[in-house]
């Protein structure tokens, strides 16, 4: 079970001191309210930490650079209970590297209409001081989320909640370190990408070690270790009896738990969150990783299967973002459709390597023959994915930038069952529908591999992708193929024109 770090946001209040020293004391008293009211909220998982009133342009810029230092500090929460000449925002603003929300709220939720006077008026201003702040924002070009509307509004909390789980993907980004056993399969393109830019663009360490340098820390794991791995598998799920202990197939089995052993050992001892592996390059394993592949990827580990390791950064980043929230997320495939007019459906698996994070019941570990890789038999999690709202969504590597590709979807259970298929699988229904979805996402280029997420929607997509202040073409109820296309082709003068030259 993934477990959420210790990360705060800090709460800002602008202000000046024109009003003196009373009114300032309110303004303190009235946010700091707020931003208890935030930290309560069940919607928002971490910390809000509230910071003095802020008044002058050195203490807001130093506000920020603290930030900026603090890797505990995800995001900053910014609201202007009075008027806060933006000037005094600028050099601040330019300064910071955080994520930025902009609250646009007042202490009060109903008027006091019988006993308002100038006094209330003066104290009471963010009306038209957040439009300044806001300004003084688009003015510099700083990405941010604005969320309108007053802190008891479930909607407010909500959408707050909604950014700051983005900030949490993005935190997990920034400091991700990603091993490579092996390099892309042969011949494949969209896997392929610019490490160098990765690093620089969104802060994952990408490196790559030989699959013998994983295979002798599989070799090394002890058989005490193993049997106690075996005994936690025959305890939380189906087990074949083939591969229980004393069955037939006993061994393959906790060959599959000496290389999640081995794998967890070798990702601790590295730092790394995230990893990829592939069919062709598997060295001196004796099973290609699937069952092990599973389990971790069920931790919080990101994965991509034949060296895909721009769809390892992602899971692991959207594991990080959907922490504590109900649902599933998971490396996954488009495989194959289901055409039938008015039914129609897409079939997503891998050929192991599916999280039971998104299992609609306990999964079942089961072995069978795999075409691919010349191995034995390898062991893995068999089950359907659980019925739901959800999201899917690919890194494309487009020479210049990099593109997100998303799509919101409906997981859906098989319209019949599955017997023959030895895979774990999710069934959805595409928005708008398959064939738009499909077009849609051809046009931009989408990848094969994805994240499927049950935890997320397309605003947590689109609050990490503002964030990181790359490109998402999100597909969804609204799209149709030739407005998507031209959104495609703004987009890639927008995002040239943004960097300069």
């Amino acid at each position: 079970m993934t477990t959420q770090p210790t990360y705060q946001l800090w709460f800002l209040t602008g202000s000046q001191g024109l009003y003196g020293d009373d009114v300032l004391q309110q303004v303190a008293d009235q946010s700091r309210t707020i931003a208890e009211t935030l930290g309560g909220s069940d919607e928002i998982p971490f910390e809000i930490v509230w910071k003095p009133v802020l008044t002058d342009s050195s203490a807001i810029r130093r506000i920020m650079l603290e930030a900026n230092a603090d890797d505990s500090v995800i995001g900053l929460i910014a609201w202007m209970h009075t008027f806060s000449p933006a000037k005094m925002w600028i050099s601040g603003l330019d300064a910071l590297t955080k994520p930025l929300l902009h609250l646009h709220t007042q202490a009060n939720e109903v008027l006091p209409w019988s006993s308002i006077d100038m006094d209330f008026m003066n104290l009471n201003q963010a009306a038209h001081g957040d439009r300044e702040f806001g300004y003084i924002q688009t003015r510099l070009g700083v990405p941010r989320k604005t969320v309108a509307g007053h802190v008891s509004s479930p909607r407010t909390t909500q959408k707050v909640g909604i950014w700051a789980h983005a900030a949490a993907g993005r935190q997990a980004m920034r400091t991700l370190r990603l091993a490579r056993f092996g390099d892309n399969m042969r011949n494949v393109a969209v896997t392929e990408g610019d490490k160098v830019e990765a690093e620089l663009k969104f802060g994952v360490s990408v490196n790559t070690y030989g699959v013998n340098d994983l295979v002798e820390v599989v070799d090394a794991v002890e058989d005490a270790a193993i049997s106690e791995l075996v005994k936690e598998y025959q305890d939380l799920y189906d087990v074949a009896e083939e591969l229980r202990t004393g069955g037939e197939r006993h061994e393959s089995l906790r060959y599959g738990a000496r290389i999640e052993l081995g794998l967890r050992s070798f990702l601790t001892d590295g730092g790394f969150r995230a990893f990829t592996t592939n069919f062709e390059d598997l060295g001196g394993l004796r099973q290609l990783p699937g069952l092990g592949v599973q389990r971790l990827m069920a931790d919080g580990y990101g994965f991509g299967g034949e060296g895909d390791w721009k769809t390892s950064v992602m899971l692991h980043t959207l594991k990080a973002a959907a922490a504590g929230l109900p649902g599933g997320t998971s490396f996954m495939e488009d495989y194959t459709y289901h055409l039938v007019p008015g039914q129609e459906l897409i079939l997503g698996a891998h050929m192991l390597e599916v999280c039971p994070s998104i299992a609609a019941a306990k999964p079942r570990i089961e072995i069978h023959p795999l075409g691919i890789g010349n191995r034995e038999d390898p062991v893995r999690m068999v089950f359907d994915a659980a019925p739901g709202e959800a999201v899917t969504i690919g890194i494309a590597d487009m020479g210049d930038r990099f593109r997100f590709v998303a799509n919101q979807i409906e997981v859906v259970e098989p319209l019949e069952a599955l017997p023959k298929l030895p895979v774990a699988r999710a069934v959805w229904k595409p928005q708008p529908d398959l064939a738009t979805s499909a077009e849609a996402w051809l046009t931009a280029g989408g990848p094969h591999h994805t994240v499927l997420s049950t935890a997320l929607n397309g605003e947590h997509l689109g609050d990490l992708a503002d964030m990181l202040e790359t490109e998402l073409a999100l597909i969804d109820a609204s799209t149709d193929v030739r407005s998507f296309g031209r959104e495609l082709r703004w987009n890639q003068a927008y995002y040239r024109l943004a960097q300069g030259f």
